[in-house]
């Protein structure tokens, strides 16, 4: 592997990771009564999200959809099966409760997402029309809108918020 692609790869990730943590302070900002300085968060996040999906394109890292549900089906299964479990022990022994509850919750949720774009890799062109709802509390994703909790942390179905 070239250096450049390194350099790509590492780029990549700075540039999502700041794209997300930015959001987050913008979400801060706009609790604190700081509208402007939110809004100034949100657009450097999107300019993060430029830069990241550029360095993405020249890595070649976008695919065919169908190669592109099959690589999210592998990347959210490492997720539940290796990424989280190890992560769940790991907070489990240190006794930091909050982290390992959180660790369960997105474990779960990846496993729903991994379980969707299988599904939508089977179904391609025949996937049916339907909005997806997610819940802000854990990360589940609900097909259509939400009636009952949360199956994974229990939080009410207000808590979904409908993706556009």
């Amino acid at each position: 592997m070239s250096k450049t692609t390194d350099n790509l790869k590492t780029a990549f990730a700075g540039e999502s990771q700041a794209n997300r943590k930015y959001l987050a302070f913008a979400r801060k900002a706009e609790e604190d009564g700081l509208s402007q300085v939110a809004k100034l968060f949100r657009a450097a996040a999107e300019a993060e999200t430029i830069h990241a999906h550029a360095h993405l394109r020249l890595m070649k890292g976008i695919g065919t959809t169908a190669e592109n549900l099959k690589e999210a089906v592998a990347g959210e299964t490492y997720e539940f099966k290796s990424m989280y479990p190890e992560m769940i022990a790991d907070a489990q022994a240190e006794g930091e409760k909050a982290a390992e509850r959180y660790f369960v919750f997105a474990n779960k949720a990846e496993e729903c997402h991994a379980t969707l774009y299988a599904k939508a890799a089977k179904m391609l062109g025949d996937l049916p029309a339907v909005d997806y709802y997610v819940c802000s509390v854990c990360g589940h994703i609900h097909e259509g809108q939400p009636a009952d909790k949360c199956p994974i942390c229990g939080a009410a179905p207000k808590a979904y918020n409908k993706v556009a």
